[in-house]
């Protein structure tokens, strides 16, 4: 897992993922939410609470009306106390900005000097200041920390400008009262020397060989997709795993299915004809996707599953040439097992499906030169014919920059929906010839995630099995329930302020470059979910492939 030369290096500080992007709209946590209309006084001090005894996460939602406000310019102000996860806290705020121009706001431990050595409480929380005159309007931003003696307060040096803040039209600050509100998850810190994903999760992790989780993050998400697991499951094969791609990963399904621990790929890495050299090695995703799919395509035909990686995968779109003076069209039919979207000047997916059909025009010294009619202007274009049940979206993180003849990896933001509709605009992406009848509407099963650079970096997914509410993250060996902002929103990329830790120093917010984000997407046709995400029995795996499955 090499770090890029470029990245900032930052003192690890808990097991929790980076800040998510300040700019967007909180999503409230599944959690029951206890509002606490305040400020309302509470104990200066609270007994200390077991780590082992508090729940994944409690939250609570303190809201803070600062009357006269415009008294407490030039000095720093606290709120009263609320406690959350039996933990005391407090809202810090400069109304007038820390040595900024904007307003700064911080959660802080308001029982921080009290506390032993060594203490740490881990939050995800969100800060707001909520407008009086359209809510939708509120200003809120959000951020995951881990508190300690240390960094005792955690927030944002710039939370917004003064000049909006204190605009009467704008509707921050009525009647000389600001509205603030904080919403905190506290979450327990976990022990992962001693974590039990398949305890925890109901699901087992995958061991890295030395960079193979490039590989594990794909074979996890292939897995999750019962209708292939089953298809894999009734393959022909051959009596040992290193030999066959088929039986190997019949063997790595069956663990993952029945194993109580993480689960070791090299027979398959072996079947795949790797020695270990090339197991330290960080091959390209898509085409080992692409690659281990026409290896099991090849196997399966002739027996009871040929067919499925088409049924499952393949699309097809119609790339045509229209002239424009004359009536000719050229037109080619291709198929595709996935679609790599441009990132780059694109900031979501739909706006990289208007890329993919755009149409180019060729005319001038670019004329298209036609059998029939010669040189010609003409249209040039692509448009689908069909998509697949299961859709794989490549994003194009990874381009090469002419200008400095080097690879660069595309930090840009890029947002991608819950929920997709390819029929959008009156099926804008379709072909005349396409089956209007099918409705192209797709919800989200996983997202894989690189973090790092061009140089080296750390794969995993994030993957809802069953494409229930509940998350999971598959990372190697270890498996947690995440939420959906973290699959989603944390992984648009893009760039973000870091928080201050000591808003007591004379320091001007920095910016920081996300380094992880999605680079790969699955959806999966709400039509053909139920098929797709199947049951699978005991009985679709043969007793004699039980009985080679417990040799390895």
């Amino acid at each position: 897992r090499r770090r890029p030369p470029h990245m900032t290096m930052v003192t690890p500080r808990a097991p929790e993922p980076p800040p998510q992007d300040q700019d967007e709209e909180m999503l409230v946590p599944q959690q029951e939410v206890e509002v606490f209309e305040g400020p309302q006084p509470m104990e200066e001090s609270m007994p200390a609470v077991d780590n082992e005894s508090l729940p994944d996460a409690s939250t609570s939602r303190f809201t803070w009306k600062i009357e006269s406000i415009s008294k407490h310019s030039g000095r720093k102000t606290h709120s009263d106390i609320f406690v959350v996860g039996g933990y005391s806290w407090r809202v810090l705020v400069f109304p007038t900005g820390n040595n900024v121009n904007h307003l700064s706001m911080y959660l802080d431990v308001a029982d921080a000097k009290s506390l032993p050595i060594g203490w740490s409480r881990s939050a995800q929380f969100s800060l707001a200041v909520i407008n009086q005159l359209d809510s939708k309007h509120s200003v809120r931003k959000e951020v995951t920390h881990t508190f300690n003696s240390r960094e005792s307060d955690w927030g944002f040096t710039s939370f917004m400008p003064l000049i909006d803040l204190y605009d009467p039209s704008k509707g921050y600050i009525v009647n000389d009262q600001c509205i603030i509100e904080a919403e905190v998850a506290v979450r327990k810190i976990v022990d992962y020397w001693n974590y039990d994903s398949k305890k925890e999760t109901g699901y087992v992790g995958l061991k890295n060989q030395g960079a193979t989780c490039y590989m594990n993050s794909l074979l996890q998400t292939l897995y999750h997709i019962p209708y292939f697991r089953k298809a894999v499951y009734h393959m022909p094969t051959v009596d040992t795993p290193s030999g066959s791609i088929p039986l190997a990963l019949q063997s790595l399904f069956y663990r993952l299915q029945h194993g109580d621990n993480s689960i070791s790929t090299k027979e398959l890495t072996k079947s795949f004809g790797w020695d270990s050299y090339e197991s330290f090695m960080q091959h390209d995703v898509q085409e080992l996707n692409r690659v281990l799919c026409e290896k099991l395509e090849d196997k399966m035909k002739g027996t009871i599953v040929e067919g499925t990686i088409q049924k499952l995968f393949e699309g097809h779109h119609m790339n045509y040439i229209e002239c424009i003076g004359v009536d000719y069209k050229s037109t080619r039919k291709e198929s595709f097992y996935d679609l790599a979207l441009d990132v780059k000047g694109c900031s979501d997916v739909y706006a990289s499906f208007d890329k993919y059909v755009a149409v180019e025009m060729l005319d001038g010294d670019n004329k298209y030169q036609s059998e029939k009619y010669g040189l010609q202007d003409a249209k040039k274009g692509m448009l689908f014919i069909d998509f697949p049940p299961v859709l794989q979206l490549q994003l194009k993180r990874f381009e090469y920059d002419h200008a400095r003849d080097i690879m660069v990896k595309i930090n840009d933001r890029y947002e991608f929906p819950l929920q997709l509709d390819l029929d959008r605009d009156d099926g804008k992406y379709l072909s005349p010839e396409a089956d209007r009848s099918v409705r192209n509407l797709y919800t989200l099963h996983s997202v894989l995630v690189h973090s790092g650079g061009v140089s080296g970096g750390h794969y995993y997914a994030f993957i809802r099995p069953t494409l229930s509410n509940q998350w999971y993250k598959f990372d190697d060996e270890r498996v947690t329930k995440e939420d959906l902002k973290r699959a989603l929103e944390e992984q648009y990329g893009g760039e973000e302020e870091l928080p201050h830790t000591n808003p007591g120093l004379n320091m001007n917010p920095l910016k920081f470059t996300k380094y992880s984000n999605a680079y790969m997407l699955v959806y999966i046709r709400e039509s053909d979910k139920e098929k797709i995400v199947c049951d699978l029995e005991e009985t679709d795996i043969n007793e004699d492939l039980k009985v080679v499955f417990s040799l390895f």
